[in-house]
């Protein structure tokens, strides 16, 4: 199977096809821990004792992925709530998925839009 060659980054370094240098790692991550520090904790955004127990129900309610069918470990918001507390708690809004689904296909739904 053909592999593409190698790529040169604008900082100089020579990196395999499909992989980032650690320059660009080092950049994401200090872009990703300032957005952190103005981001507020998981409980001011309203995922508390409250939203832990109808997650709970949800999931018992629904126990396979929407997407894969795999077992549910996730409530996730199919709207973004972005601090809406209407849509937040709008069980119309919810959808069970895997962990694995949440994290690599929706997120990069989203990312699309």
């Amino acid at each position: 199977m053909p592999v593409r060659a190698p790529s040169i980054r604008a900082c100089g370094c020579v990196v395999p096809s499909g992989q980032r240098c650690q320059h660009m790692i080092a950049r994401d991550r200090d872009r990703k821990a300032r957005h952190d520090q103005h981001r507020p904790s998981a409980r001011q955004r309203g995922y508390d004792s409250k939203w832990d127990q109808a997650r709970a129900a949800f999931l018992k309610a629904h126990p396979r992925c929407v997407m894969c069918g795999n077992p549910s470990r996730v409530v996730d918001h199919v709207t973004p709530h972005r601090g809406d507390r209407k849509l937040f708690w709008q069980r119309s809004n919810w959808q069970a998925l895997c962990t694995p689904c949440h994290s690599s296909r929706k997120q990069s739904q989203e990312a699309r839009r």
